[in-house]
């Protein structure tokens, strides 16, 4: 994967800055409460320093899968009452908030595209997955593999792999991981050699150590995953978290999000 130009990715985050002056610096300095899954983190980090210097408002981030039963995943923190301005995550996962009035659903932003992909322990061979058979194949061979609890694992076991018809054949064979804040990535479970493949969005594979990309499940078994950013129901400062959600939607954001294994819309 091609990563973008240091000076082009410079020149966004300039551009960026300034477009954050255009749209927040008017506001007054606010703390700015983030809940955001892994999928998008890179982005959010990259250019969350960015906006806070340009804006002046101060962002406050917790991190948590965008669903499962993890008691950090975002939906579960919403519901019990933990408090938060914006929320990024997964596109479904923001759509099912906005149902169940924990997120203005008219306030969805979407931010970027994500695809699943696999990886396998540094030196392993590559299996095969170009094509909807030979993912298959790779799938049966293996002796172990890993997907997440959040929202890439959670359509692999209950949507994907019934519909490939091996559910029963990886069940006894399979592992599912939590994520950050209190796990880890699917793919340090394989660079320890505890799985022999994993599974996970693309954007949360390719920059752990210690394991190799394979590449990206075939095209027509991808579930079309999205990144988006929402205000919630009951979000304390509205005004800097439409600020902010506009600052990752901005085109100069591209650079950004392709270095993170994404696809701009």
């Amino acid at each position: 994967m091609l990563l973008p130009d240091p000076r082009s990715f410079a020149r966004g985050v300039s551009r960026l800055g300034l477009a954050a002056l255009v749209i927040a610096g008017a506001a007054s300095a606010a703390d700015v409460h983030v809940m955001i899954s892994a999928g998008f983190f890179g982005v959010y980090s990259e250019l969350g320093p960015a906006f806070e210097r340009a804006s002046g408002h101060r962002l406050v981030t917790t991190r948590g899968p965008s669903m499962g039963d993890s008691p950090e995943a975002i939906p579960a923190r919403l519901a019990r009452g933990e408090t938060a301005d914006v929320v990024i995550l997964d596109g479904g996962a923001a759509d099912e908030l906005g149902r169940r009035g924990l997120v203005r659903a008219a306030s969805k932003v979407d931010l970027a595209r994500s695809l699943i992909g696999m990886v396998v322990r540094s030196g392993a061979a590559k299996p095969d997955i170009g094509s909807v058979e030979a993912f298959r194949s790779t799938l049966l061979a293996a002796k172990s593999l890993a997907y997440s609890d959040s929202g890439s694992g959670t359509y692999l076991s209950t949507t994907l792999f019934p519909k490939l018809g091996v559910a029963d054949q990886v069940a006894g064979k399979s592992r599912k991981v939590r994520g950050p804040p209190s796990g880890e990535p699917v793919a340090a479970v394989v660079a320890r050699g505890e799985a022999e493949i994993g599974f996970q969005q693309v954007s949360e594979l390719i920059h752990v150590a210690g394991v190799t990309f394979v590449g990206a499940i075939p095209a027509e078994l991808q579930p079309g995953f999205s990144f988006a950013g929402a205000l919630t129901s009951n979000a304390r400062q509205p005004e800097a978290g439409s600020a902010l959600l506009r600052f990752l939607a901005a085109p100069a954001a591209a650079p950004a999000i392709l270095k993170a294994g994404l696809k701009p819309l």
